[in-house]
């Protein structure tokens, strides 16, 4: 066996204290520990977003936000499991809008918070993917949907960015939609669809 192995990593998982093999995950540790492994449950492959987990590493203050199957364990960690989901707040049908004319209108009514962000960032840096989560729901809010959509391919809704969100925006939703209306349309210009949106709210005037 290697040294590396064979060294253990003491860490605390959810109040518990934990002792395992370096080298291994969140969710090795659990197992190497004892706890029951459940087969079928979760990708373990950082794709269904179900193991977000705080972490507060040793000497440090500051709590990051991780997926506990890709991360690998560290002396004096400090973890805890977000279990329960953030349900979305948003319900619609695509079928309910009648042309990609009235997409971005539609986004409106459907995401009217998407508007109030603040731009504290806490969207992205809670990301565990890395993903520029604000400026996707800022390019959402300009009716630039695909841009938006490409921007999210790599999200696995894992909800940690709407946790974050002091004005309960919830991005990934945001995200998706853009990716909803981009494939069941063939969405026109973003600058045409963001003018006609202006001119619907009575923010662009018009001159006969």
């Amino acid at each position: 066996m290697s040294e590396d192995k064979a060294k253990l990593i003491n860490l605390t998982i959810n109040g518990k204290d934990i002792s395992a093999p370096a080298s291994l995950s969140i969710f090795q540790a659990l197992w190497h520990a004892g706890y029951p492994r459940v087969k079928g449950a979760g990708c373990l492959q950082g794709v269904c977003g179900s193991c977000r987990v705080f972490v507060r590493r040793a000497d440090s203050n500051e709590v990051t936000t991780e997926l506990g199957c890709e991360l690998l364990i560290e002396e004096g960690m400090d973890v805890n499991f977000l279990i329960y989901p953030i349900p979305p707040h948003q319900t619609y049908q695509l079928s309910d809008i009648p042309n990609s004319w009235e997409v971005q209108v539609k986004f409106h009514d459907i995401f009217p918070e998407a508007d109030q962000c603040r731009h504290c960032g806490g969207c992205s840096t809670t990301c565990p993917k890395d993903i520029e989560v604000e400026r996707g729901v800022a390019l959402a809010c300009e009716g630039r949907f695909q841009e938006a959509g490409e921007l999210f391919v790599e999200c696995v809704m894992c909800n940690l960015c709407q946790t974050a969100c002091p004005e309960l925006i919830t991005p990934n939703h945001v995200a998706m939609f853009s990716r909803r209306v981009t494939a069941y349309f063939h969405t026109r210009p973003s600058n045409l669809i963001n003018r006609l949106g202006k001119m619907h709210r009575g923010e662009l005037q018009v001159v006969e």
